[in-house]
């Protein structure tokens, strides 16, 4: 069976869902780094936070008994707890800019209360499905860790210009901002649009290490076709790249190609503009990426808009709690997304063995 991840639910329905399908039969879930990983995730009393506080408890209702994995298919659920619907009453008609209110309104005929199934409440049951696929490569030698790269304009750690390990990554993921460096000047920049009643993204970076030779194949078969499938599934995620990215296009081939070596009798690579990736496959560098994230759409500064029943111009601030970056939050989804898309790899591969 193959390793598949499925989300359902919506902003303020009763819940939010994952469910999962292909996980090993015996597979212990860990339920602590399950809670840690939501922890990240969750809102805070950050100044980039949504005041939204969830208690975010998880609650198995197929496939697991007594913390270990005994059915082809896992289902685990989160309670909504802490709606309010009523903070959207005054955009029934009227569509946030760059938001899926208005698409929605054509496809579905209505404006969905809180974001609906596009809302980011989606991302805390991608986390559970990522906190166990991450806790499962671990206990094979591969380690998935993110953090922010960037916030506006304020620049931070990256691994295209720096050598970054998993244990400062590990350790950043203590502190309220993830981040390797020049944390106070990106709350800042928060800050800043937050009193403008405005929003701000951002980038988040991602590295796997660990990983073997082999895992991925050709085109749609790809290790970056599955990574960046699911990393556009987050809502917010514009632009992904792997490597050098998007700089690679500025290279001679001399510079861009990563020269092969022999180093304690096995192959690797002088440089890794490629991102650990030749052709789909791993080829046993480390894997990095690079996500960027939108600035929040749901904001309380007055924009443009229009009433779709009436189709007249109007004036939009929307009201409610909302994330001023979600760029922090985000981390560990992003971390989760990478760590699925692997997993899956990597069962496919031992399953060809």
């Amino acid at each position: 069976m193959n390793f598949n991840v499925e989300v359902y639910g919506g902003s303020h329905e009763r819940c939010v869902g994952v469910k999962i399908k292909g996980l090993p039969l015996g597979l212990k879930i860990n339920m602590d780094a399950i809670a840690t990983m939501l922890t990240r995730r969750g809102a805070s009393q950050s100044p980039w936070s949504t005041p939204r506080m969830e208690k975010d408890e998880v609650n198995f209702t197929e496939g697991v008994t007594d913390g270990v994995v005994t059915g082809d298919e896992v289902v685990a659920e989160i309670l909504n707890l802490n709606t309010k619907p009523h903070d959207y009453s005054n955009i029934n008609t009227v569509p946030r800019p760059s938001h899926a209110d208005y698409v929605s309104y054509v496809k579905y005929g209505k404006i969905f209360s809180g974001g609906g199934k596009w809302s980011a409440r989606l991302t805390a049951p991608l986390c559970v499905a990522g906190a166990i696929a991450k806790e499962a490569l671990k206990e094979q030698g591969i380690e998935v860790g993110a953090y922010v790269s960037s916030i506006g304009s304020v620049q931070g750690k990256s691994y295209k210009r720096d050598n970054i390990t998993l244990t400062e990554i590990e350790a950043c993921h203590k502190e309220s901002l993830p981040t390797l460096k020049n944390a106070e000047a990106m709350v800042e920049e928060v800050i800043s649009a937050k009193k403008e009643l405005d929003s701000v993204g951002g980038t988040i970076e991602c590295i796997a290490y660990g990983l073997p030779v082999g895992l991925g194949d050709n085109l749609m078969d790809g290790m970056e076709s599955a990574i960046a499938y699911m990393l556009y599934g987050i809502p917010g995620v514009k632009g992904v790249e792997f490597g050098a990215g998007f700089d690679i296009s500025q290279m001679r081939g001399s510079i861009a190609n990563d020269a092969f070596v022999v180093e304690e009798g096995k192959v690797s690579t002088l440089t890794n503009n490629a991102g650990g990736i030749n052709g789909g496959i791993t080829n046993g560098m480390p894997l990095t990426l690079r996500v960027a994230m939108r600035p929040t759409p749901s904001i309380a500064k007055e924009q443009d808009s229009v009433d779709l029943l009436t189709l007249q111009p109007t004036k939009l601030s929307v009201k409610g709690r909302h994330d001023s970056c979600i760029v922090p939050r985000a981390v560990a989804v992003v971390e989760c997304a990478v760590a699925i898309s692997i997993y899956q790899k990597l069962l496919e591969s031992q399953s060809k063995d």
